[in-house]
């Protein structure tokens, strides 16, 4: 599988990325020529961000807005933001491995951010949840191997990536809960094609 950015916010200031393609075997295969790379076996689709990355942010933000930072029951969460409570589940628990949550236990309990919303970024929350930002065949693009002529296809895969890191960086959860994205992010949607289905 490929994950490749492509940047862009709806007016809700939620980011999405880009484009999958899966290929028809083994996902620990290496390419090694231009002609492994597509071919008609793969299925290329857009791709918004995943189901779980989506989720994590939205239970965040509803988390950061809460005036007294009081835990929040998942099945709160769930309801506020229409997440099936059992995804919601395992999905916190992504993000308290990572130290993004705790959980706190008894009456008032639920879960709640580990640290201030500023200091969480969607970087670390997509990252919590479904690991690197982009991955080619599993693999961190720094360690994905090349023939000659296809070699230029890494520093596309690294420079996707800093794309990628120059928003998602630069977001945290605090500023979306505050509906106020950072001027170097909210200057990219001012294009009009970035709003563009390509």
């Amino acid at each position: 599988m490929i994950r490749v950015g492509n940047l862009g916010c709806n007016h809700f200031g939620v980011v999405r990325i880009a484009c999958v393609v899966t290929r028809s075997r083994c996902p620990n295969t290496k390419p090694t020529k231009s002609s492994d790379l597509i071919d008609s076996s793969d299925t290329l689709d857009l791709m918004r961000v995943s189901a779980k990355s989506d989720y994590a942010l939205r239970a965040l933000i509803e988390m950061a807005t809460r005036a007294d930072r009081a835990a929040v029951s998942a099945e709160e969460l769930g309801k506020l933001q229409d997440i099936p409570r059992n995804f919601l589940q395992a999905i916190l628990a992504d993000l308290r491995r990572a130290g993004v949550v705790i959980s706190q236990r008894g009456q008032s309990g639920g879960w709640k951010l580990a640290r201030e919303a500023g200091e969480v970024t969607v970087a670390d929350v997509i990252r919590a949840v479904d690991g690197p930002l982009v991955s080619v065949y599993g693999l961190r693009p720094e360690a994905v191997e090349y023939n000659d002529r296809a070699e230029p296809l890494q520093q596309v895969w690294i420079a996707a990536r800093r794309s990628l890191r120059d928003v998602f960086e630069h977001v945290s959860i605090q500023e979306l809960a505050d509906q106020r994205l950072p001027e170097c992010v909210s200057r990219r949607t001012a294009d009009e094609d970035a709003w563009a289905p390509h």
